[in-house]
């Protein structure tokens, strides 16, 4: 029955409302005392607003999108994995020796193989390769030197004119004998052109191939949709490793032209890793292929010391010079109890001294980073920040621009790579003596939400090799100044701060 004012006043009707306000009610005083169980204080008052004030659509929300942590069984062999890397690096420290790592930076050391379990190995030679199709041709090419196997893992994967090449080695490799295991994200991949033709052609090749974190639930088990395996890497025969910011696809990522930007084209970073840390790089892919398939990936004995020794004898035979370097590998994401990226980011800046560089596509950093920035810079350290001009993504994008205006009146100086070019390298070097590269952003995605691969190299000589690369960024970019930044629009920092609320889910 319909009252004077339009109101329901039947007794069923005020029977149903009534019991779907208690109903969600229950929802909300359940959620009050659970919800902020090892959550930032901040995600949690935002949960609970969502579900308060859009019933059972922001319950449904957080059932999909509340926790970054994998089910239960993934947890459990990540566990299982991590102590057989315990075990197994132990050895290879007592095989090898370690030399002491620059006292500043021992905290650092100590702290990364807390998390990891990896410990730093001396004796690595590494490579910089920033050029994007010259890489790829180089990482076909470290293939068909391969003798026992080759493991590869990439977030983004596709089949073009460009990474052609890439998968003719590994169809070479496997006509050799040579085991190959292959790895990609599902959603990094399958967004892309030509996802079933990549699909065919890794059939094709007669290799083992996976998808990472699947999104259907029959394979794998249910888990957060957006948590993602953004590695990038390549391992042969436990001997050399690839890692860094670079997919494996063209280098305009199959986009159409955009009016504004262009061809947008990726600018990124990879290293070749030759020596110990190459079984730590390999460590890790065994580790996602085990979580993901249950199977432990057995290639025999690994290389010893003599090996790497052997390797390091043949180049230099070929009248190849080189320096050895002090490495750690520190991998992250939703299987590691902590995020490890942040901890060690955050450490490395509060260590800092003279001159921090950092170089991130996407930058939208928890309150504890930009504390470290600003507390940085406030201490005198020389910050610099190079950030893409034009971003990919264009709610990132803007995100990111909220951060611009803070760091700008702290004194760090903000550097714009020019369009087209989309600057996807991850790095940062400290007073010029330790330096961080590998897959991750600094942003909540990849402290959180993303499984990461970061390389730490201790040393002065490889921080002044980094210092041209990051010369390399300025000279094609422009300075961002604050007076410029406060010229815009006052809607365009509305807009900014409207896209820095959704960044924990970009």
């Amino acid at each position: 029955m319909i009252g004077p004012f339009g109101l329901l006043t039947d007794s069923p009707s005020i029977a149903v409302l009534a019991t779907l306000y208690i109903v969600n009610l229950a929802i909300v005083v359940v959620t009050l005392f659970t919800i902020g169980n090892n959550r930032r204080p901040t995600t949690a008052v935002a949960w609970l607003l969502a579900i308060s004030l859009i019933p059972y659509v922001g319950l449904l929300l957080f059932l999909l999108f509340g926790t970054n942590r994998l089910p239960a069984h993934r947890r459990r062999k990540q566990a299982e994995f991590d102590k057989i890397i315990r075990d197994a690096t132990d050895e290879l420290e007592d095989e090898l020796g370690l030399t002491p790592v620059p006292k500043n930076y021992l905290p650092i050391s100590n702290l990364a193989r807390k998390l990891t379990s990896i410990p730093h190995l001396p004796g690595n030679r590494i490579q910089i390769h920033p050029n994007y199709n010259e890489t790829i041709a180089e990482m076909a090419a470290e293939i068909d030197r391969a003798h026992s196997y080759v493991h590869v893992t990439f977030y983004a994967m596709g089949y073009d004119d460009v990474t052609q090449g890439f998968f003719d080695a590994l169809e070479r490799a496997v006509k050799r004998g040579v085991k190959v295991r292959v790895m990609y994200d599902q959603v990094g991949s399958f967004r892309y052109p030509g996802y079933a033709e990549l699909k065919r052609r890794l059939d094709a090749i007669g290799c083992e191939w996976h998808r990472l974190y699947s999104i259907w639930p029959w394979e794998g088990g249910w888990q957060r949709v957006d948590l993602r395996n953004h590695r990038k890497l390549l391992v042969v025969d436990g001997l050399v490793s690839w890692i860094g910011s670079q997919n494996l696809i063209e280098r305009d990522y199959h986009r159409k032209p955009n009016r504004r930007h262009g061809q947008q084209q990726w600018q990124d970073l990879m290293v070749r890793v030759a020596g110990p840390m190459a079984l730590g790089v390999d460590a890790v892919f065994r580790s996602d292929w085990f979580v993901e398939t249950g199977h432990l990936a057995d290639d025999g004995a690994d290389p010893t010391a003599e090996d790497f020794a052997d390797n390091d004898a043949e180049d230099r035979a070929a009248g190849e010079a080189f320096s050895l370097y002090d490495c750690q590998l520190v991998p992250s994401g939703p299987g590691y109890e902590h995020e490890n990226n942040l901890r060690i980011f955050t450490q490395l800046l509060y260590q800092a001294r003279e001159r921090v560089v950092i170089a991130s596509p996407y930058f939208a950093p928890d309150d504890s980073m930009r504390y470290a920035i600003t507390t940085a810079v406030q201490r005198g350290i020389e910050v610099h920040l190079h950030v893409s001009e034009h971003g990919d993504q264009f709610f990132t994008q803007h995100a990111q621009q909220s951060y611009y205006e803070e760091l700008l009146r702290a004194g760090v100086r903000i550097w714009l790579y020019r369009s087209p070019y989309v600057l996807h390298s991850k790095h940062i070097t400290v007073d010029g003596e330790v330096t961080m590269l590998g897959s991750s952003n600094m942003d909540m995605r990849s402290f959180t939400l993303n499984a990461e691969i970061m390389l730490i190299v201790y040393g002065k000589e490889f921080a002044d090799r980094i210092s041209w690369v990051e010369h390399s960024y300025r000279v094609h970019s422009r300075e961002l100044t604050l007076d410029e930044w406060m010229a815009r629009p006052r809607m365009h920092f509305a807009f900014d701060d409207l896209c820095r609320l959704t960044s924990v889910v970009q």
